[in-house]
């Protein structure tokens, strides 16, 4: 089986923005370094990852909701659909060997702060976590700022401001 590196990001992203692009780019780049993708399987900034991820002949592997009533993107390899949320997250974590997050609204920071809280934990072993753009460090800084979340917690994260540099991340790790 290939590397499963797990890619969360949000659903409100249109296909003609920069960060559709951007997606579609580090999709390209993981399938072209043989990872495998797994993501949430919906649209947005996610289908555009499955897009081009599969266009570079790539797997998308989507962990979807067994309930919802969304269709899951067209360009998933498979879906596994998951009975609840929590069983949704687990499969998005678990088998991954690393973590790529664009952005995205409340449920991409609950991916994040989950997988970020398991290393501070020691329930997870350590692997990338990788935030890509700009948007991140600002909220990282405001967390540190307002919450308990001290520099050794943030050395846990890795910053990226393009695909190119994110994927490096998780091939150097």
């Amino acid at each position: 089986m290939k590397t499963l590196i797990t890619v969360f990001g949000g659903s409100r992203c249109a296909p003609d923005s920069a960060e559709y692009r951007d997606a579609v780019k580090l999709g390209r780049l993981l399938a072209g370094h043989g990872f495998t993708v797994v993501c949430g399987g919906y649209g947005g900034v996610i289908e555009a990852v499955s897009r081009g991820a599969r266009a570079a002949g790539g797997e998308v592997l989507g962990i979807t909701l067994a309930q919802k009533a969304a269709s899951p993107n067209e360009h998933l390899s498979r879906a596994h659909p998951a009975p609840d949320l929590y069983e949704r997250l687990r499969g998005l974590i678990q088998q991954s060997t690393g973590y790529i997050a664009l952005r995205g609204g409340m449920g991409t920071v609950a991916e994040v702060a989950v997988v970020w809280n398991k290393f501070l934990l020691n329930a997870l072993s350590p692997r990338p976590l990788v935030l890509l753009g700009d948007c991140w460090p600002p909220v990282i800084a405001a967390l540190q700022k307002h919450l308990p979340v001290e520099e050794r917690d943030v050395k846990w994260l890795q910053f990226a401001a393009t695909p190119e540099e994110a994927v490096r991340c998780v091939m150097e790790s």
